[in-house]
């Protein structure tokens, strides 16, 4: 059998430590804005989303109690996480469905404006791995448009909900104006497919655990996970080249019982030396530098 995938990776040939300034671990604040682009039956999509506070699917009619608990992310949330950022100086990626940019403009100026990075996280919170080839490639072409229209800012990063398909990383290098994409889950340190970028993306480092079943429940679960994360990869990052990626959601980081989780671990990371917290653009970028040629 061919074996399309890799489970070596780069077991005994680690790559060296190359952040800025000497820095031993890169950290990537990554928050995932779907707000507004999260199937509702309300909005003309054929179901509504059943993933959210609680799990529960209303089927046949609008789900009013699912669509407001997603729309406190850009009523509420996103200004506490903002805040958060700005306290430390901290530039994150905020990973933005196409919907959400052509519905909140407002929110993609104020994002940039900021000086965060805006990437792309499909037209849609859906997953890609049954789309079509051509059927993607318009979800990729749309979502980029919007993204970039809204706040006038040409996004360089893709990152799919859960699955992607078979052809989405394909896609993105042909199209010629994506840097790097997130989906993949396997590794701490990122790697190079020719002359494209893959950061590794989490989902144990991920606020996503405070959904229903998923472990966290008060605010010290996320930060002591990620601290713990983050004091391990520390330390590993001083002889070989190490990456952290925090993944954040306005409406489940920005409640009110859960953003001082978000602002322990900033707090803690400031205290460290030799951190650089960064867009992922600008990790991509280095790590295309440094490593041009292939991993």
């Amino acid at each position: 059998m061919s074996d399309r995938r890799d489970f070596k990776g780069y077991f005994g040939a680690e790559p060296e430590p190359c952040w800025p300034d000497d820095a031993q671990l890169a950290v990537s604040f990554v928050v995932n804005v779907e707000e507004g682009a999260e199937l509702s039956i309300g909005d003309g999509d054929a179901r509504n989303e059943s993933v959210y506070e609680i799990r529960e699917e209303v089927t046949g009619v609008p789900d009013l109690c699912m669509e407001t608990h997603f729309a406190y992310g850009t009523r509420r949330g996103y200004q506490r996480i903002a805040d958060a950022f700005d306290v430390h100086g901290v530039r994150a990626t905020f990973s933005t469905c196409g919907r959400v940019a052509e519905r909140s403009p407002w929110l993609m100026r104020d994002i940039v404006a900021r000086g965060h990075e805006v990437s792309c996280h499909g037209w849609l919170w859906q997953r890609h791995a049954n789309m079509t080839r051509d059927e993607e490639a318009a979800v990729i072409e749309r979502t980029h448009a919007a993204i970039a229209a809204a706040g006038s800012v040409a996004p360089v990063g893709w990152h799919t909900r859960s699955s992607a398909s078979v052809n989405t990383r394909d896609l993105l290098i042909e199209r010629g104006d994506f840097l790097y994409d997130s989906d993949v889950y396997d590794d701490d340190i990122p790697r190079m497919q020719g002359g494209h970028v893959i950061l590794p993306y989490a989902f144990d480092t991920n606020d996503m655990r405070f959904s229903p079943g998923g472990g966290f429940v008060q605010a010290r679960d996320f930060s002591d996970y990620v601290i713990g994360a983050f004091e391990r990869l520390y330390r590993e990052g001083a002889s070989a080249a190490r990456m952290l990626s925090v993944g954040l959601h306005l409406r489940l980081i920005g409640r009110p019982g859960r953003i001082k989780a978000l602002e322990d671990v900033l707090a803690y990371i400031s205290l460290r030396p030799g951190v650089w917290v960064a867009p992922r653009r600008e990790i991509a970028a280095r790590w295309a530098q440094v490593h041009g040629g292939g991993a």
